[in-house]
Order: structure tokens, then sequence, then C-alpha cells
């Protein structure tokens, strides 16, 4: 038995890898810079659509990419290529570059990225502050974020390549409003949500840098939102869940699998990366997870799950 869940737990480190924060944080907060810069392209030119879902990246089967991003009767496309470490930028016109990922600051990337589209002819102005970051260093003047891992970066996608795995799963047993599984590069997260179809009370706003605004489009439904958070902040990898608004008895809900917890000051349902990692069955227990704390949400906050949920 020891030597088959041993077998087990060397697998899901393969396949779920170790992703210890301090083993990378620099490289994370680079990264999520160079996130930042990509994805503030897409929301210049992408049309808006409902809760901002125009803005966020897409995990692939290389990395993380944006959606075909119209450009006057062209379209354009980013995609961080994490196998051959590259931002690659493609047009329906047939022209491709490339910019290699490799140690260098934001204000090089930065500048890097912008004069590649001008020489295409697709030049984009963005708002070169970052979001949702309280120590917000202009892209242009960030020289101290230089990091760059290629392994951890590894890690890090191959970590996204699964958790978006088991949220789609997860997505198809619910057939009310919900969004794809994204990744919503202010936050540096990868989220799916699910809607009671009922409006929900203003939200306070007050996250840093972004406008309170924002926030009401965001949250303008009643929800329930799981995701993934790769660490940061000292803070190791975990995923989360939390309802808006958070329905009485939520944070009291018995939730599984037995690691999971409730943060009182941050209002979610956490689980720690490294519990799923290491467990033996991994995707059930992420299940566990995301089943529970939807449930919670629902029961509690007197949803129609009837008319919601898809019955076989």
């Amino acid at each position: 038995m020891r030597q088959r869940e041993q077998l087990a737990q060397r697998g899901n480190r393969e396949t779920w890898p170790p992703l210890p924060i301090q083993e990378w944080e620099d490289t994370r907060h680079t990264l999520h810079m160079w996130t930042q810069i990509v994805g503030k392209i897409q929301l210049a030119l992408a049309p808006h659509i409902n809760h901002w879902w125009q803005v966020p990246l897409y995990v692939s089967s290389c990395g993380l990419t944006t959606s075909a991003l119209p450009y006057g009767t062209q379209s354009l496309t980013l995609e961080f290529n994490f196998i051959d470490h590259v931002l690659e930028i493609r047009t329906s016109s047939g022209i491709e570059e490339s910019i290699k990922l490799a140690p260098r600051s934001v204000a090089d990337f930065y500048q890097e990225v912008m004069v590649r589209l001008d020489e295409i002819e697709m030049p984009v102005q963005i708002f070169t502050r970052p979001v949702e970051i309280a120590e917000a260093v202009p892209f242009e003047k960030d020289y101290e974020n230089v990091s760059y891992d290629q392994e951890y970066v590894e890690r890090f996608w191959r970590t996204l390549i699964q958790v978006d795995r088991v949220f789609k799963q997860f997505r198809g047993g619910f057939i009310g409003k919900a969004s794809p599984v994204q990744f919503f590069w202010g936050s540096f997260d990868l989220a799916a949500t699910r809607f009671s179809g009922r409006l929900a009370p203003r939200h306070p706003g007050g996250i840093p840098n972004v406008a309170d605004w924002v926030m009401h489009e965001a949250y303008s439904h009643e929800l329930s939102n799981a995701g993934w958070w790769p660490g940061g902040h000292g803070f190791d990898a975990a995923f989360y869940a939390y309802a808006y608004p958070e329905p009485e008895g939520y944070r009291q809900a018995a939730i599984a699998p037995q690691a999971a917890y409730y943060h009182p000051d941050l209002r979610e349902f956490f689980l720690p990366y490294e519990a799923v990692q290491q467990a033996e069955q991994p995707d059930e227990m992420l299940m566990e997870f995301l089943q529970s704390t939807y449930e919670a949400a629902a029961e509690l906050g007197n949803w129609d799950r009837a008319a919601l949920e898809r019955s076989s």
C-alpha cells in the first residue's frame, strides 16, 4: 500500500508539480507584469463583454494566449509560449514575430512589445500602470523586476494545464450562466464563475489601482466563484472559492476535503495547492472542493438548482 501511494505521489509531482513560492517569487512577479502588458493590449482592442470577459487570457497547449483580437479588418493574437519561452505575435495576414522570454526588466519587455507592434503596423496604446497591486510602478519605469526562471515558469504552466482541465470538467455540470475558465492577469489567477441569474448588491470596490465602477460591472450579479492562485507575497499557491454576496451561514458550511478552511478576513475558502499536489487522487480532491463550495453558495443563497444544473 505504501509503495502504491509513493508511486502515485511521484506521478503527481510530474503532472501536478511542486510550486513553493520561495523558489520563484521574483520570477512570478516579473511574469505577472508581463501578462498585464499583454492583457492590457487585449483590453485596448477587444469589444466590451459583460463582467469584463473580453480581457482575460486563456490556457493554451503551450502557455497563455489572448483571443483573436480585432484590428481593423484583421486580427492579432499574442501568446506566451512556455515551451519555447517566447512571446509569439501572429496576425491574420500571416505575420509572425517572437520575443524571447528570458531574464530582462519589465521596462525592456514592454518597450520591445510596443516596438514590434509598431513594426507590423499594429500600434496599440495602453495605460501602463499595473492594476490590482498596491505598489504599481508603470511598466516603462520598472527596471527592478528582471527574473525569469524557466523551470518554475514551466511548472506554473503545467499546473495551469491541470487546473484548466479539472475546472472545465466542473463547468460542464452547470447549464446556467457561467464564465469560461479564464486567466485574470490583474489578480494573476485562473478562475471560473457560476451565476444564480439574480442581480447582486453593488460591490464596495476598494481594489488597489482599480476603479470601483470596474468592480461594479464584474460583480453585478450573484455568483459562486472558484479559482487557483499560484501564490505571492510569501504565500504559497492555493485554490479558493467565495460567494458574492456571501449568504448567511456560508462560512460555517461543511466543505470538503478536510484540508480546506475558511479565511475570515479574506472571506474565502482555501485549499492549499500542496494538499492537491501531494494527494493520491488530486482530481477527485479538487472536484470535492469545487462542488462543496458551490453547493454551499447555491443552497444557502436559495439558487434554483433544478433549473441551473445538468440532471445527468
